[in-house]
């Protein structure tokens, strides 16, 4: 009898060596242990080894560069930019945030440990920009290689049955079948198709452009992200509150505050300089809108250069004076009252127009301090409520403004004397007083409610007050940004692109020839559109036939939309 070869008794099948003897693994295993085999513990198979930091890096690239970290990461930009367009911005109204802190004490110091009033300056707001700009190039870049070279690619050849693609016709023709795909050849190019021959047969393809839309936008996208990096790194951006009849140079004395780019030069700010001649603003004076403004108009004078000619313009909302580089927008404005002060000795301690900030956008209440710092032989400062247009209010134990426009100013003013605190050499906000009540005193009867060109003389010779008149401020926000022009070409490529990508398609057209019965020539004409069919297959079709051909022999065109598979028919892949 034959003898069946050993098994192994781990997983029953014959041993390695066919004749029952031991592998030297397996023998050396039992010198080790000293077992006999069907004792002996299974072989420890090694555990793979970690993917190791470039194995992870790699991991780390392809899920950076995916399209749904793209989009993920374009909705975080999209989400950060709310709290910016909801919360004031120290880069566009600094004193909406000095309000927004004094109405909220206790949450804008959280917010403010968040970026909240500078948004687009914020780290993590950076962090989720580079991202999204590196996710964008990994993506995009390859993508625009591969379509480069498929478009330069030959047409795939014509599948082997023509007639199972969703657009198909087949007919008879009495010429030759090299004068058939001749007269195709012809009139696919008519129609800017890339036309390359095949054995028999034509094969054609055209609407790259769809595709390379789609690329186009994406790399608007990806250089209009570029242009607003580069506007925030070699560009600047700057306030300024300009009273009627103050003058502004560009320089960063001139700046409330001054926000340069990481590679801006401060000294190299063009020498460009405006004055403010006259603010108007218009108001609805009838129906539920009353009071609400209309229109905004800042009458300026500015030179380019201190020795160049100066031009007058009128700067309007959404019309920004373009100068030195720079485009000037009118941000907002408010009220800015006329004092004089003297102090104890009769001298004329302060004499200019003061801004004050509004309390409320319906109305304008606004309040203000006026700072002596040369009044003797102590300092005198004041605190000022301002009513454009003053009222007595419902109950008559108040006054209040019934419109925004300064119909009748009023001014209520608190005197304050002692130490205003600026000898000292701490920087001071010019809208608040410090010190009141430690080394600044209220004036006992230092208060009064003023209109024009009424005096407030303050007790026992300590110096008096008058309210000379009313002038406008407004806030100007001066940007120089390099990539602005980029941008704009970024965002018309961009909308351009997605156009077209919605508008164009993929279509290939093929064409079969061939030698049939009684001398007569099989043509078969196959097409295959990206989307829904189109018109074009059926003109096609007509074209290749003729006018003499219509009518005789043909198997019609043919569209089907319930293919189950088309691409199925195709011997390339789409």
């Amino acid at each position: 009898m034959a003898k069946t070869p050993d098994t192994d008794v781990q997983t029953g099948l014959p041993d390695e060596t066919g004749n029952g003897a031991e592998t030297p693994a397996a023998a050396a295993d039992g010198a080790a242990t000293g077992a006999p085999a069907e004792r002996r513990p299974p072989r420890e198979v090694p555990r793979p080894k970690g993917l190791g930091p470039v194995g992870w890096a790699r991991w780390g690239w392809r899920q950076l560069t995916t399209m749904r970290t793209a989009l993920i990461l374009l909705f975080l930009v999209a989400l950060g930019a709310v709290p910016g367009s909801i919360l004031p911005q120290r880069g566009q109204a600094p004193e909406k945030v000095a309000e927004y802190f004094e109405k909220h004490a206790t949450l804008a110091p959280w917010l403010d440990r968040l970026s909240m009033f500078d948004v687009f300056a914020a780290p993590w707001f950076a962090a989720i920009y580079i991202l999204l700009f590196v996710s964008l190039a990994g993506c995009v870049i390859p993508r625009a290689l591969q379509h480069y070279r498929g478009m330069r690619a030959r047409p795939p050849a014509a599948p082997r049955n023509l007639l199972r693609l969703p657009q198909s016709a087949s007919y008879e023709t009495g010429a030759a079948p090299d004068e058939v795909l001749a007269e195709a050849r012809k009139v696919l190019r008519k129609r800017r198709f890339r036309v390359d021959a095949g054995e028999a047969s034509i094969a054609s393809e055209k609407g790259y452009l769809g595709e390379t839309g789609n690329l186009v936008f994406h790399l608007a996208l990806l250089g209009l992200l570029l242009a607003l990096g580069v506007g925030n790194v070699f560009g600047y951006r700057g306030n300024v509150v300009l009273t009627e009849g103050k003058p502004f140079a560009n320089s960063l004395s001139y700046y409330d505050q001054f926000m340069p780019g990481r590679e801006f030069d401060s000294d190299r700010l063009p020498p460009f300089s405006m004055t403010l001649d006259d603010f108007n603003a218009t108001y609805e004076t009838q129906g539920e809108r009353r009071g609400q403004a209309t229109d905004f108009q800042a009458k300026l004078r500015y030179r380019d250069t201190p020795t160049s000619q100066e031009k007058p313009y009128n700067l309007r909302v959404n019309h920004p004076l373009d100068v030195g580089g720079a485009k000037v927008y009118l941000l907002g404005h408010g009220y800015a009252p006329v004092f004089t002060v003297r102090d104890a000795k009769g001298n004329v301690a302060f004499r200019d127009s003061v801004p004050f900030l509004p309390m409320e956008q319906r109305n304008y209440t606004s309040e203000g301090v006026i700072k002596a710092p040369d009044a003797e032989p102590e300092q005198l400062a004041f605190y000022g409520i301002l009513w454009p247009t003053a009222m007595a209010s419902e109950d008559q134990k108040q006054i209040v403004s019934a419109f925004p426009a300064p119909i009748r100013p009023v001014v209520t003013i608190s005197s304050f004397k002692g130490d205003i605190g600026l000898d000292s050499g701490t920087p001071q906000s010019v809208y608040k007083l410090d010190g009141i009540g430690k080394t600044l005193q209220p004036v006992k009867g230092g208060q009064k409610l003023l209109e024009p060109g009424e005096t407030l003389s303050l007790p026992e010779g300590a110096g008096s007050i008058t309210f000379d008149g009313l002038r406008e401020w407004t806030s100007l926000s001066v940007n120089h940004d390099p990539g602005r022009m980029p941008a704009l070409i970024a965002a018309v490529l961009a909308i351009a692109g997605i156009v077209a990508s919605f508008m164009v398609r993929r279509r290939r057209v093929w064409v079969r020839a061939r030698a049939g019965e009684g001398g007569r020539t099989v043509v078969e004409v196959g097409g295959l559109t990206l989307g829904h069919p189109t018109q074009e297959f059926e003109e096609i079709v007509a074209a290749l036939r003729g006018p003499e051909e219509r009518g005789t022999g043909e198997r019609p065109a043919r569209q089907s939309e319930a293919d189950p598979d088309p691409a199925s028919a195709t011997d390339t892949k789409e």
